[in-house]
Order: structure tokens, then sequence, then C-alpha cells
């Protein structure tokens, strides 16, 4: 049974970094592409950050560019992304998802193979 879980949410002030963690279990993790989404208030869900398998392709929404990076660590079967400079607009639930293709994920939040229960990140201003 493939389990993603999601950590590293919180509430922080403008400015500040909060740096989000994805496990994952159940699957050959070095075998699938990964990606962070986000869901704000009344928003659809949207693509963050995706990385190809070897890590070596890297995706990020025109919002966050500059501010996050994304990670993954094949021996600890675990993905990161690291948020710098938050803004209250990055207010939202942040989802992990694992897909075998990179180029799917980087499309969007559309029919991927595998998903966690999010985390939540609130940026006060």
């Amino acid at each position: 049974q493939v389990q993603v879980v999601e950590s590293g949410g919180g509430l922080v002030q403008a400015g500040e970094s909060l740096r989000l963690s994805c496990t994952v279990s159940g699957l050959t993790f070095d075998h699938y592409a990964m990606g962070w989404f986000r869901q704000g208030p009344g928003k659809e869900r949207e693509g963050v950050s995706c990385i190809s398998w070897t890590g070596d392709e890297t995706y990020y929404a025109d919002s966050v560019k500059g501010r996050f990076t994304i990670s993954r660590d094949n021996a600890k079967n675990t993905l990161y992304l690291q948020m710098n400079s938050l803004k209250p607009e990055d207010t939202a639930m942040y989802y992990c998802a694992a897909d075998r293709h990179y180029a799917r994920m980087v499309a969007g939040p559309f029919d991927l193979n595998y998903w966690g229960r999010g985390t939540q990140v609130t940026v006060s201003s």
C-alpha cells in the first residue's frame, strides 16, 4: 500500500521560511517524478514545483521562482520544498504527489498516480 505523508507546515509571518517534507512508502521512489501542489481558500489546486526521478529536471511556478527550492533524497524516499521569503498569498494546503511521468506532473494536478493528504501553510502579514 502506497503512503504519501507531508509534514512541515505551520503558521509563519511574511518573509520567514518553512521546509516541507514528503515521505513516501510502498513504491520504488526513484522511479517516480515528485511534485508539490497547493490549494488556497476558494482557489483551484495549482502546481508549485516538480522534480524528475533523477532530480536533473525541475519546474517552478512563476509565483515561486527564486523563493522556493525543490529537492529529493532517493535514499530516504523523501521530497523537500524549501520555502523562503514567504508571502501571505502562499497561504494554502500543500500537497505532495507522485507520478511515473514528469511531463504529466508539470502539466498540472490531473490524474496523478498518488497524493498525500496535505500540510497547511499559513503566512500572516
